[in-house]
């Protein structure tokens, strides 16, 4: 065996939102055919049909194919390997060993190819590119509409391939070639001012102002009201109101986005918080991820840093939506297999809106309902107990009347919101963290309050019943309250109007 028939180069595996580096092993020896080509290592199906892509894109490219039996080995051999992302190292490989190009040690290569030997995007380009960095991989080679996203990382020479020739020709002459550079003009998709404004809601004023104490704080929300009274409308306005992403949010966000196979061809870092909205026939899995093979991150997860909106939410499964409160609690999902367990980030803020009753009408002046009290109980019952608990604000969105409808008074706009969001949102940065997120040990300290106070907050829990952990989401949303009053202490009005918040404590369950 000659000493160039073996030839390693190096790719990357994704798990959850991490990638992992795999060593590509190519052994081509002599005594078979071009049809004697064996993948191991635990190559996915996309991995074992590698063969003629490989084929075909070699002999397209003008570099031909050996009539020798060729053997790969994917190490660590104990990961599942997926994806058609492996194209290329493969192709390098069996490249390497015929003599067509040198030494790949110090390269990260990953792309899938076409059968003319062009290169497609790949899944987690901008996750191997931070895997690179932190193993000291000096240059990552990935096809070149992933090239924007992958810069992100600093710290790694990414260079944006179109062709197997091309890479062919960086790795015999890699001077001639200049690394993508992630430029600030060209690492957004969008900016918070191309989102709908909130001056174009007609009346619902209560909720508006419901909404702007929600994002002040990053509490979580539900709207209650009949059909057409807005609730959609407000939803798709809020994130708007949101500041933006920083840095690190930002890059958290596109990483997701990057791993699930969603980011737009070509973009680089997301500048816009994102707004999910499933629908309520969304199975467990695409709410909160995992998936055939090795989990995928779920919609709670493609919300981190951002919203989601879930319509109609007593017309989920009930076993969907328990699957929430961890996420809810705990800013993350962990997914447990029996070969692994992954956890991916879920630090979202909730809006869930849905009707009084099955008609939708329950309440309303104008219709009338045709509900019976039984039956409004089990609609209501379909939301659980202790996942409206988890819901800091619940807020009536009732009928718009005509008179507000065609009001040529366009009031506050979603740049004003946002203006006195941040301000509110600066005082809670200052203290370490957001409202909704106060720990426990803190929260008496940051919401202490004096006996108008005290007899408030009181009367509240006893008339309505309200548990231990409402207690704390109401002294939560109170101090989110003061915070935009720019006020230093909790106040009975702030108090008052926080219970104000619990709708559904107020008006249902009791």
């Amino acid at each position: 065996m000659s000493g160039m028939a073996l030839f390693r180069t190096r790719s990357a595996a994704l798990f959850g939102i991490e990638a992992h580096v795999i060593d590509v092993e190519v052994d081509m020896y002599p005594g078979g055919n071009a049809r004697d080509f064996v993948t191991v290592g635990m190559p996915d199906m996309a991995v074992r049909e590698s063969r003629e892509r490989i084929k075909s894109a070699m002999l397209n490219s003008g570099f031909g194919y050996p009539n020798k039996s060729v053997t790969i080995n994917l190490a660590p051999a104990n990961l599942r390997k997926e994806g058609a992302g492996f194209d290329l190292p493969m192709a390098l490989g069996i490249l390497g060993a015929m003599g067509v190009v040198g030494r790949s040690d110090e390269h990260l290569l990953v792309g899938e190819l076409s059968l003319d030997g062009s290169l497609r995007p790949v899944r987690g380009a901008l996750s191997m590119a931070v895997c690179a960095r932190s193993r000291g991989i000096s240059n990552l080679l990935v096809p070149a509409d992933n090239a924007a996203e992958a810069a992100i990382a600093e710290g790694v020479n990414v260079y944006g391939m179109r062709h197997l020739a091309e890479v062919v020709s960086f790795l015999n002459q890699p001077d001639r070639f200049q690394p993508a550079v992630s430029r600030p003009s060209e690492t957004g998709i969008g900016s918070q001012e191309a989102l709908p404004d909130f001056s174009e809601v007609r009346g619902q004023t209560a909720a508006r102002r419901a909404l702007e104490v929600a994002a002040a704080g990053a509490h979580n929300v539900l709207m209650i009201g009949p059909p057409g009274s807005g609730k959609t409308m407000l939803a798709k306005r809020f994130a708007g109101i949101l500041p933006p992403l920083t840095f690190q949010e930002a890059l958290e966000t596109t990483q997701i986005h990057s791993v699930a196979g969603i980011l737009p061809r070509g973009a680089g870092l997301l500048s816009r918080r994102p707004f999910r909205s499933p629908h309520h026939t969304v199975s467990d899995a695409g709410l909160i991820g995992g998936g055939s093979g090795t989990p995928r991150p779920g919609e709670v997860s493609l919300a981190h840093h951002g919203v989601l909106f879930l319509d109609e939410l007593p017309e989920f499964p009930r076993n969907v939506l328990e699957l929430l409160r961890q996420p809810l609690e705990d800013a993350q999902v962990t997914l447990a297999r029996s070969n692994m367990t992954l956890s991916f980030p879920a630090k979202f803020m909730l809006v869930g809106a849905m009707n009084p009753c099955p008609c939708g009408f329950y309440g309303d002046s104008t219709r009338e309902c045709r509900c019976t009290g039984a039956i409004i109980t089990r609609y209501l019952g379909r939301v659980s107990g202790p996942l409206l608990d988890r819901i800091d604000l619940h807020i009536e969105v009732p009928a718009v009347p005509y008179k507000d409808l065609r009001s040529r008074d366009r009031g506050i706009g979603t740049a004003q919101m946002r203006e006195r969001i941040e301000a509110a949102r600066a005082i809670q940065n200052r203290r370490g963290f957001y409202n909704a997120d106060v720990p426990p040990g803190q929260l008496r300290r940051l919401c202490a309050l004096d006996d108008a106070g005290e007899r408030t907050l009181e009367m509240a829990m006893r008339k309505l019943a309200l548990s231990a952990r409402a207690h704390d989401r109401i002294l939560k949303v109170a101090r989110t309250v003061a915070d935009l009053d720019g006020a230093e202490g909790v106040a009975a009005k702030h108090l008052a109007e926080a219970v104000q918040y619990r709708s559904l404590d107020r008006n249902y369950w009791n």
